[in-house]
């Protein structure tokens, strides 16, 4: 039985800050991961899922547990996989990006492996059965709800996401592989705060909402509803559109490198860091990583006003400290900040 298509990207109506956020994640991970926090039922797993299939397939090494990229050195790889050849490229092949979900309730074995008892049981030999994190390696990593995420998982993967490996010492294994993927989380605010330590970890942050007017609305069940009776005639009415975008993702991740950060551009960057309060430089560094990202798919040569106003609600909303003297939202302090800096303008 074939698996179920994943309903279209292109298809998504409105939320156009939340698929902007993913497109950039995509364009260049190393922005960090996206937290989008909102109602219930605004399409959050639906757009990581969406994206994740309009995503061209990667190469990978045949028979690997974490998805390894051929190629990179076997050095970088997993230690002592049995999938590369001691010398010589290893044998590849396709595969889809992985999207890989993190429950609330996982033990801390499922989420970084363990033991493979079965087989130490059955054969007397100790083995490593790789967890979500080998599975998420190269992919995407949602974790719904992320604000309930318990204390010692969100301890664990800030040490995984600020390394890019997993290691692993228990029951006499020691165990090393990559783990580097985006870090997705949703949630609903009115349930709890993120900690601070892995808010901070979170490259872009995302409002979204349930949409207000009638058509947008009617809009959303239409379409959900085609989609629900006949998944493969609804995509297939969106191919066209998917694969435009899917072009325009690949060419904007292959031109990535060329485009400029004026010396102006990090200026104006820092100098709204510092008109907001932001803690640390990592405000301006996600910033002009995003506003270079937004330039590669925009197709433009160098970074400009138009790419730090798109992207400096989404890189800065949740670095700000809470101010008792301003009851204004992050988001509205971010764009006032923003039209002192740049003059009034739309954002776009």
């Amino acid at each position: 039985m074939s698996p179920r298509p994943a309903y279209p990207f292109a298809a998504i109506v409105g939320q156009e800050e939340m698929k902007l956020a993913l497109l950039i994640a995509a364009v260049d991970p190393t922005v960090g991961g996206v937290l989008v926090l909102g109602d219930r039922g605004t399409g959050k797993s639906t757009a990581v899922r969406a994206l994740a299939a309009l995503l061209p397939q990667m190469r990978v090494v045949a028979g690997c547990a974490y998805g390894c990229d051929p190629s990179v050195d076997r050095a970088l790889c997993a230690v002592g996989c049995a999938a590369r050849p001691a010398s010589g490229p290893p044998k590849s092949r396709m595969a889809p990006v992985p999207v890989v979900d993190l429950p609330l309730g996982a033990t801390e074995d499922r989420v970084v492996g363990a033991l493979d008892l079965e087989r130490a049981l059955s054969h007397g030999v100790k083995s490593f059965e790789p967890g979500l994190l080998a599975r998420a390696h190269r992919g995407f990593l949602y974790i719904d709800e992320v604000n309930l995420l318990e204390d010692h998982l969100v301890d664990l993967l800030l040490d995984v996401a600020a390394s890019g490996e997993n290691v692993v010492e228990r029951e006499g294994l020691s165990v090393r592989h990559p783990a580097r993927f985006v870090l997705v989380g949703s949630g609903n605010p009115e349930e709890g705060d993120l900690r601070p330590q892995l808010l901070d970890r979170f490259g872009l942050s995302v409002e979204v909402e349930t949409p207000q007017d009638i058509a947008s609305r009617v809009e959303v069940v239409r379409r959900r509803d085609s989609f629900e009776r006949d998944p493969v005639a609804f995509g297939a009415g969106w191919k066209k559109s998917e694969a435009q975008l899917r072009r325009r993702i690949v060419a904007a991740r292959s031109r990535l490198g060329t485009v400029r950060v004026p010396e102006t551009s990090l200026e104006r960057a820092a100098r709204l860091c510092v008109a907001l309060g932001t803690d640390g430089l990592r405000g301006e560094l996600t910033l002009m990583r995003a506003a270079r990202a937004a330039a590669s798919l925009d197709g433009a040569a160098s970074v400009g006003d138009a790419q730090l106003r798109r992207v400096a609600a989404l890189a800065l909303r949740h670095r700000l400290r809470r101010s008792p003297l301003d009851e204004a939202g992050s988001t509205i302090r971010v764009q006032r900040a923003v039209d002192e800096l740049f003059g009034p303008g739309d954002g776009a």
